[in-house]
């Protein structure tokens, strides 16, 4: 039986891009590309999820890239800029599974610095029974050790939690500790992957 829904946030529940931020900064988009694969890169940004500040990150890349010192700063000075809105469809989504009796968690990888303006500026942070962030935990998606985190502090058991990321290799990793992970595309999917997978409890 299936008793909690966990929620993981960026492009999830809300959009984040940074692109939103530097389509505005970069007169073409092959240089926006390239300063976002080679300079301020997912891997690079990752680090700062888990415990390094982003002055330790800007500071590192600033020496290898100083034509970019401008751009880079903006990484965590115009961060909020990356941010879009709550997407609609999953705000109805877990106003459903509410309804319907589920606890609602989040699990995101997230800077410890810049998470507290995400709980600032989105009310559904005030929706959920509990939220666990790489940032604050100093480790993060896909090490199992941050979903164990979520099942041992809110007393859950992995087979009656479902959890929702639009990454694949977190998605896997929650089904390795025996979470039921499900591929997040769009919240309409996303519901039926869930009621097909409750539905099988019954069969």
């Amino acid at each position: 039986m299936i008793k909690n829904i966990v929620f993981d946030f960026g492009n999830v529940l809300i959009e984040w891009n940074p692109r939103n931020l530097y389509r505005k900064v970069f007169e073409s988009e092959e240089e926006m590309e390239y300063f976002l694969s080679e300079v301020c890169n997912a891997e690079w940004n990752r680090q700062q999820d888990s415990d390094r500040t982003f002055a330790e990150g800007i500071a590192e890349l600033v020496p290898k890239f100083p034509q970019y010192e401008r751009e880079i700063n903006f990484y965590f000075d115009r961060w909020f800029e990356m941010l879009g809105e709550e997407y609609p469809a999953s705000a109805t989504l877990k106003k459903v599974l509410r309804a319907e009796g589920y606890r609602l968690y989040g699990l995101s990888n997230w800077s410890a610095e810049l998470f507290p303006t995400v709980e600032e500026r989105y009310t559904f942070m005030k929706d959920l029974d509990g939220v666990v962030v790489s940032g604050f935990e100093k480790v993060q998606k896909p090490d199992e050790r941050i979903y164990r985190i979520l099942l041992d502090r809110y007393n859950l058991r992995p087979e009656e939690t479902v959890f929702f990321d639009d990454a694949l290799e977190n998605v896997i990793a929650a089904r390795e500790v025996g979470i039921h992970g499900i591929l997040f595309k769009s919240a309409e999917q996303a519901e039926r992957d869930l009621k097909a997978l409750v539905e099988s409890f019954s069969e």
